[in-house]
């Protein structure tokens, strides 16, 4: 087996209100993955609840689960029996009493890793994040698995480039991409986004979107996967559950960034603008001559 090549699965499901069944269906089709020859697994943004952010409502806390619970300890029998990695995205309770949009990345092993909490929490029309989750308080871990160091993105994540790149410089190879969006007429700028990042970064980028469950959002799956240079390892897909496997070569990562050394020329010194306070736009961040 060449340790170079791996292969990917993004399970693209839809979700009912029954967790134990939505988490059901979807290590089934964890299973199926694996034995097609998937080495990392991805699910979705909150992948085992119905889109319970549509709304607010309190009693949709009652659903968070902590760590470990029981769709942790799930995932990670699946992962030590399928010897898979897996990104989890889950609905935490966090042993700080807050709640947290989470993905939780297991190795191979059953190990837990550790977790990403997702930083950029919007507040938008059925999707009001903000009542139910804190934003993120790990920063922009990476998780070196069995088969490839990996980082997470969840959602609207993606948006804010600072974070990619984060991840790139501590060794990402891939950036697993969970979603959870629900316009199509949007697809074009989230595949825009994340070709973006792919190329800015030189790394991969795969996106795993929901696609629509029982009274819930029309989610439109349209999973796809990028390489280092943009181009599609994987297209785009339909719109029905299923899986989307991308075989990608994990040297590309390393040949891409030869190419085109983004990575290396990048001068932190004069970027101190980044972490200033926020300035209107337009404002000159330089000194006059």
């Amino acid at each position: 087996m060449d340790n170079n090549i791996l292969t990917m699965a993004g399970i693209q499901t839809g979700s009912g209100h029954d967790r134990g069944a939505n988490l059901e269906r979807a290590i089934a089709l964890g299973k199926i993955a694996a034995q097609r020859g998937a080495q990392v697994i991805c699910f979705p943004e909150c992948f085992a609840w119905s889109w319970f952010p549509r709304e607010i409502d309190s009693l949709h806390f009652a659903a968070a689960e902590p760590v470990p619970g029981p769709i942790s300890q799930a995932i990670a029998a699946f992962a030590r029996e399928c010897q898979v990695a897996v990104v989890a995205p889950i609905f935490e309770r966090g042993s700080d009493a807050a709640y947290y949009n989470t993905a939780l990345v297991f190795d191979a092993d059953g190990s837990l890793l550790g977790r990403y909490r997702k930083n950029h929490v919007p507040q938008l029309s059925n999707y009001q994040e903000r009542f139910y989750f804190r934003p993120g308080n790990q920063g922009f871990p990476v998780f070196r698995t069995r088969y490839a160091t990996l980082g997470v993105q969840i959602s609207w994540d993606n948006f804010f480039p600072e974070g990619s790149r984060l991840l790139a410089l501590q060794g990402a190879e891939v950036i697993c991409a969970p979603t959870s969006a629900s316009i199509v007429a949007s697809h074009a700028k989230w595949e825009r986004a994340l070709v973006g990042s792919a190329v800015c970064n030189g790394v991969f980028v795969f996106r795993i979107n929901r696609v629509a469950g029982v009274d819930e959002l029309p989610f439109y799956g349209k999973s796809f996967c990028v390489d280092p240079n943009g181009d599609f390892v994987v297209e785009p897909s339909g719109g029905d559950e299923g899986i989307v496997l991308a075989e990608i070569d994990l040297r590309w990562v390393k040949t891409v960034r030869g190419i085109w050394p983004f990575l290396e020329e990048r001068r932190p010194e004069i970027y101190e603008g980044l972490v200033r306070d926020a300035v209107p736009p337009g404002t000159c961040l330089t000194s006059p001559a």
